[in-house]
């Protein structure tokens, strides 16, 4: 079995080079996953002189780690919003998901893009009889909005009490997707791979961008990297969460036109994809990154589950973050003069990363987008009390960093040790080497955890991850902690 995303495994790519010098450009966008690429897809037709850039390579981060689902029917999140706002923006939300489906389509048949695209019929089912209503409520807000069906089961064998069906959503490969955008556009943008944005000045009326010491200077920045690593002007990290789910991947015998969802506590989502062989994905063992709990033993557990219920052959098995917002939608829009920020999704990024792009490219160019009100990261907060909530628990996050720091599930090969008064993390590899970093993530300073799974140093408030050496694999920090000899 592989500790892998299934998207990630025998995809051929192009490489692209690292910036080496000095640039001057009209717009930067940072991040090269499906945000970027949908940005750089539909600004690659304006003259002006757009770069991207990606920390790793394009598409190796959240969106390669994704289900790849293309679904409005997304849990019972229309009902969540409308508790927090009203029936129109709830319904607004949902015209957006599907106008995104359609955005995809539209880009995925113009340009011939072959990424296992799929009709599926969606569901979203509950496992409990207490959550009923939720599905009952579901259905009486989104039934002349959509064709949508009552049902009782799953066309799976799975626990179901009550269902909702609709017959117009789609799965794909999510990385096929992006990298196939990667080639259409990198003849009019300039892209470069391993190249870290480190820091944003705001000079007079231009941005500077320190990336792999060298200076972008930009009119316009577009914020498509998951997670912002900056503080200001957003405070962003008090105004979201982080989440945690596992995925695991198997072969079966057959697939299934359909994918499905639950809205009870303990999260089940499903789909299947074809390729060479058939598999099923299965997302489950979900909780707030500040649990720090042992990631062998979810993973574990989430095999155990697809074993039990569907297929002995797991193949694939890899988590994978989420941001949460204070009211279930995305944060697209100016942050800031000239400064773009697409991140948020709730755990749907595949719709709203797309969606994102086309909001984000008609405000650059200055076109009316029905959505960028609802979406706008300045938008009024209607729930203070949620808001609130979050910043107790982020406070919790670090507070819990620095009392916890040895974990009850590491084993003899990883301790946290206090040397003059500074705490470093110690991980001893099998061929009995020491690696030993500063146990102190650059971002916020939140104390990191061991991950056996991935055997990396994580960020347990808002999800950086490092080698055992020290070196940044993934932010918000945008810095290595590596420890001198």
């Amino acid at each position: 079995m592989k500790d892998k995303s299934i998207w990630l495994d025998g995809i051929n790519r192009k490489k692209f080079s690292k910036l080496s010098n000095d640039i001057m450009c009209d717009i930067v966008i940072i991040g090269g996953g499906i945000t970027g690429l949908s940005c750089a897809y539909f600004l690659k037709d304006l003259k002006k002189k757009i770069v991207l850039v990606e920390r790793n390579k394009l598409c190796t981060g959240t969106t390669a780690k994704s289900t790849g689902k293309l679904t409005y029917l997304q849990d019972d999140k229309i009902s969540k919003i409308e508790n927090i706002y009203n029936k129109d923006k709830a319904l607004l939300y949902l015209n957006s998901q599907k106008d995104a489906i359609s955005l995809a389509k539209k880009i995925i048949i113009e340009n011939d893009i072959k990424c296992n695209l799929d009709s599926v019929n969606s569901y979203i089912f509950c496992t409990s009889h207490q959550n009923k209503n939720k599905i009952l409520k579901n259905y009486n807000l989104l039934k002349d909005s959509c064709n949508i069906k009552k049902k009782k089961n799953l066309p799976i064998q799975t626990k179901c009490c009550n269902s909702l069906e609709v017959n117009d959503t789609f799965v794909f490969h999510p990385v096929k997707f992006v990298l196939n955008l990667s080639e259409i556009v990198k003849d009019k943008i300039d892209i470069y791979e391993n190249t870290n944005i480190s820091s944003i000045k705001k000079d007079n009326d231009f941005y500077l961008l320190k990336a792999n010491n060298k200076i972008i200077k930009t009119k316009q920045v577009i914020l498509a990297c998951h997670y912002p690593f900056f503080l200001l002007p957003y405070l962003f990290p008090f105004k979201t969460s982080l989440e945690k789910s596992f995925l695991a991947a198997g072969v079966v015998e057959k697939t299934k036109p359909i994918s499905a969802i639950n809205v009870d506590k303990s999260v089940i989502s499903l789909r299947y994809h074809k390729d060479k062989k058939n598999f099923l994905l299965y997302v489950g063992e979900t909780n707030s990154l500040d649990n720090n709990v042992n990631n062998i033993k979810k993973r574990d557990k989430i095999i155990w589950n697809i074993r039990k219920n569907f297929t002995p052959l797991v193949e694939y098995c890899w988590s994978n973050y989420d941001i949460l917002t204070w009211d279930y939608m995305p944060l697209i829009g100016e942050i800031d003069n000239n400064m773009y920020l697409a991140t948020g999704y709730n755990t749907w990024g595949m719709t709203n990363g797309i969606l994102a792009g086309k909001i984000i490219s008609d405000l650059i160019d200055n076109k009316k987008n029905k959505y960028s009100e609802l979406f706008d990261p300045k938008r009024n907060i209607n729930n203070i009390p949620k808001i609130i909530n979050f910043n107790i628990q982020n406070s919790f996050s670090f507070i819990n960093t620095k009392i916890n720091k040895n974990k009850t599930f590491y084993y003899d090969n990883v301790k946290i040790v206090k040397e003059n008064g500074v705490y470093y993390g110690v991980y001893i590899d099998e061929d009995k080497k020491e690696h030993k970093v500063l146990n102190l993530c650059p971002h916020m300073k939140c104390s990191l955890s061991f991950n056996y799974q991935t055997k990396t140093w994580d960020c347990p408030c808002h999800g950086s991850s490092f080698d055992v050496d020290g070196n940044l694999l993934y932010g918000p920090a945008s810095h290595d902690i590596k420890v001198s000899k």
